[in-house]
């Protein structure tokens, strides 16, 4: 490392610690007004005005959506040069704040289909979006030194558009917002019930690869005391609910996969016996390759189940997402600059998990990876596994109502967006074209223990 490098690593410290008391302030305010997927007006707004007031050379705007890119060019930008997108989700989900926080949310979205629902950021969105405009105040103002580009990416619907409409990472690019510049590297992180500060890594799927599953049994309405003159959806859907848990036997345990209904919707009444039911859930593979056989002993179960009632069904697989997946080459690359950021004794591997995230198309595409930042009052025990410090908050997964972040793990977020984008540009953190483009991206190149992360010791659990 030069002379030059150490001296500007140092000043990007020093200006993320200048910028931190505005960070809390953007997360504290989009804490309070959370909004849900493809949804993310004002969100949206704050985070192109922060951009424009940075001075940046793009602030592109309505990109699938509300989709927000801000395109800083570094002194030593060269057309074909090196590009970093630093990515940020924005949207939060149909959850209840209880947090406990004085900024917590009391937002309801009448409006969005299926609602009214309370809205709150229970996945830590909040946290990234802030992070990320605060490694844009930071890196703005060494653009001096950057000797490439950095996109710092607001995508919206990251937890999935109403199925009705199109949205997230893959609209974002099919939008071609990274057309030009193209990237050549993509860097994310996602908040977790981990120690304050830690940082957890993995090399093969760090997420699985998920579809929305979509499921309609159809029997014939009747008056409720009359179930003979009908044909009752219910029975099948019992059926259904059970069937799934037995699902995970059919494929091999070395891999894991989950299959979990979500939502009931149906059109009866007490003393009607309805026509239809729809079960909503989802279909988690860490092994992308299992996806297909999973989805098929799904359909078997679910047209079974209805025609052993006399009820038909039909099922539709919707929002396809592959793994977030971190090739060795990128993670060795990465591990100098994490360590440098938060310390050598905290920065963690941890296991895979069946969460989600379509920062996956990202990665994909232009190479990278994804870590998980801990911003709980937490330890690890000797497993390796988060859990609570005597007397704190406690251990709260994403998606539970008292999910919580404390905000002085903000500015770790900051300094690492910021570190990654710098080391990335001057050419410290890279993998060789062929690791970036090759095969392996699904996980299938990995051995078992790689793929599934049961080998590894702890696991953060979090994302959509």
């Amino acid at each position: 490392m030069s002379a030059e490098s150490d001296a500007t690593h140092g000043e990007l410290d020093e200006r993320a610690a200048k910028v931190a008391d505005r960070v809390v302030a953007w997360r504290r305010h989009l804490h309070r007004h959370p909004e849900l997927s493809n949804r993310e007006v004002n969100t949206a707004r704050l985070v192109a005005d922060e951009l424009r007031a940075l001075g940046l050379d793009e602030v592109r705007t309505g990109i699938a959506g509300h989709g927000v890119v801000g395109v800083l060019r570094g002194a030593g930008a060269a057309p074909g040069g090196r590009v970093v997108a630093l990515r940020a989700d924005m949207d939060a989900l149909p959850v209840k704040d209880l947090c406990g926080a004085e900024f917590a949310a009391d937002v309801v979205d009448a409006d969005y289909p299926g609602g009214p629902f309370p809205v709150s950021h229970a996945c830590g969105h909040d946290c990234h979006t802030a992070m990320v405009l605060g490694a844009a105040t930071v890196l703005a103002g060494v653009r001096d030194r950057l000797p490439g580009t950095v996109l710092f990416v607001f995508q919206p619907a990251e937890e999935g558009p109403p199925v009705t409409e199109e949205g997230g990472a893959r609209a974002m690019v099919e939008a071609g917002a990274f057309a030009d510049p193209v990237p050549t590297m993509a860097f994310g992180l996602h908040v977790t019930p981990y120690p304050k500060g830690y940082v957890g890594y993995r090399i093969g799927n760090q997420y699985a690869a998920s579809a929305l599953v979509r499921v309609v049994v159809t029997g014939k309405q009747t008056h409720g005391s009359t179930p003979w003159e009908g044909v009752d959806p219910m029975p099948a859907v019992g059926a259904v609910l059970t069937g799934v848990g037995q699902l995970y036997r059919q494929v091999s345990a070395f891999a894991p996969v989950t299959v979990s209904i979500g939502h009931v919707e149906d059109v009866g009444r007490f003393n009607i016996i309805g026509q239809t039911v729809t079960l909503w859930g989802t279909v988690r593979c860490a092994v992308e390759s299992d996806m297909a056989e999973v989805q098929r002993r799904l359909t078997t179960l679910v047209e079974h189940s209805a025609a052993a009632y006399g009820a038909a069904a039909s099922v539709e697989y919707l929002q396809a997402v592959p793994p977030v997946h971190n090739t060795r080459p990128w993670v060795e690359s990465a591990l100098p600059t994490l360590r440098r950021v938060v310390g050598e004794d905290r920065v963690v591997e941890t296991g895979g998990t069946l969460g989600y995230d379509d920062v996956s198309e990202f990665v994909r595409r232009f190479g990278g990876l994804y870590v998980m930042l801990g911003v709980q009052e937490a330890t690890l025990d000797p497993s390796g596994r988060p859990v609570p410090v005597p007397g704190g908050r406690g251990v709260v997964t994403n998606h539970n109502p008292h999910f919580y972040a404390d905000d002085d793990t903000l500015v770790t977020g900051v300094r690492l967006h910021a570190h990654v984008a710098y080391d990335h540009l001057t050419g410290v953190l890279t993998a060789p074209e062929a690791e970036r483009s090759g095969t392996g991206r699904s996980g299938q190149a990995e051995s078992a223990a790689e793929r599934s992360g049961q080998a590894q010791p702890g696991r953060a659990e979090s994302g959509a």
